[in-house]
């Protein structure tokens, strides 16, 4: 699915653990063409896989949902829950068992859900060797990731892995890239021209004090780049 679109693309997250709030500002960004919204996993956590649908419905008709999973375990039927929800694309752990990434990927295919492995929790010179792994089960959507623990207690970013992102694309040209963990729409030029297909921005731009403002900062740099 997500081979078809034009990269690259932004990814707005809705790390919220309060429905209401995702709902508030999700409202507020409706016209965008903003091309992947993001139930994060606090969300689904907090009030359940509903919270994919009830997005879903409050999206532009043209919008790819994510349900950030970040599967574990039972691979088929967490992509299935998600997709009955109206997920477009499930986020798997790259750390999973292949056993985990194979069931999804195999569901994935079934129901048209793309399936993105999300290297959080790996340590980054592992990163390229089980991307490798990942692509031979059939992945082919990577999010490099920094979680915010990470990012508070070392100070590593998702501006941190340009080179890696790069490292990966120069091995496997075919792999979509995605990066997330801090990024600011300001951060886009940067990552667009270091190997990122996918800019995955969360709080600078749902917490921001204009939330559409910010989005549209980062859809309008996005544009700038893709006439380049």
């Amino acid at each position: 699915m997500l081979e078809q679109y034009e990269h690259p693309l932004l990814q707005v997250a809705l790390d919220f653990t309060d429905i209401e709030e995702a709902i508030r500002v999700m409202s507020t960004l409706r016209d965008l063409p903003i091309p992947i919204v993001e139930v994060g996993t606090p969300l689904i956590k907090a009030e359940g896989i509903r919270s994919v649908g009830i997005i879903k419905a409050l999206a532009r008709a043209d919008a790819l949902i994510l349900a950030d999973m970040k599967t574990a375990d039972v691979g088929a039927l967490e992509t299935s829950m998600a997709a009955r929800h109206g997920a477009d694309i499930v986020t798997v752990l790259a750390s999973s068992d292949d056993a985990v990434i194979e069931a999804a990927v195999t569901e994935g295919k079934k129901l048209n859900v793309d399936i993105i492995a999300d290297t959080i929790g790996l340590q980054p010179d592992v990163i390229p060797r089980r991307v490798r792994e990942l692509y031979n089960l059939g992945v082919n959507i990577i999010n490099i990731h920094s979680g915010i623990d990470v990012q508070r207690k070392l100070g590593i970013k998702g501006t941190s892995f340009r080179a890696l992102a790069c490292r990966i694309k120069n091995d496997l040209s075919n792999v979509i890239i995605s990066v997330s963990g801090g990024i600011k729409p300001e951060d886009i030029k940067e990552f667009t021209e270091a190997c990122v297909d996918i800019v995955v921005i969360g709080s600078a731009i749902t917490k921001a004090p204009d939330p559409h403002g910010a989005a549209t900062y980062a859809l309008d740099a996005l544009s700038r780049i893709i006439r380049k």
